[in-house]
């Protein structure tokens, strides 16, 4: 009797262990978009909070911004991790002389860098935000930066973005 009473105890701890990873990874498109949606509507608070009221209500605007910034983070990261396959791509062969080297916001890209070969025309397939007028997403190695298409000027950067 104590050894199936010692079975049903440990299949019963090893049930939930092994389902977290499963419903960690089971993350939804529809979860980061409820996500993004939240981060507009703190922002919109907080610019409320800055015109209206106090620096309580700015401090608590802040917070709750950060906050939902954070998960939107969490939430996409999840997203991606649970769909692998739609970041893997080929591997990167760059312009003649290519030696990668990480960049930041303000770096200045060779036109050879951020041609037509290296753009990143389907950018909401990756959950990209919308480029803007002038703008390009446009892959570096493994990482995808938004390049100003007239100056060559790196505006955002996410590495380590393709597996």
């Amino acid at each position: 009797m104590r050894k199936i009473i010692m079975a049903a105890l440990a299949a019963g701890a090893l049930v939930p262990a092994t389902l977290v990873p499963v419903a960690a990874q089971a993350q939804s498109a529809r979860e980061v978009r409820e996500s993004a949606r939240e981060v507009r509507r703190d922002q919109r608070d907080l610019r409320e909070a800055r015109r209206y009221g106090d620096r309580r209500d700015v401090r608590h605007a802040e917070r709750d911004l950060r906050h939902s910034r954070r998960e939107l983070r969490q939430d996409w990261r999840d997203y991606r991790r649970s769909h692998r396959d739609v970041y893997r791509r080929p591997a990167y062969a760059g312009p003649r002389g290519y030696a990668y080297r990480p960049v930041g916001v303000g770096h200045r890209f060779e036109r050879d860098y951020y041609g037509r070969r290296y753009w990143i025309n389907d950018y909401r397939r990756y959950r990209l935000p919308s480029p803007g007028r002038g703008a390009r997403w446009v892959r570096y190695g493994n990482d995808v930066a938004l390049v100003n298409i007239n100056n060559g000027r790196v505006l955002r950067v996410y590495e380590r973005f393709f597996w």
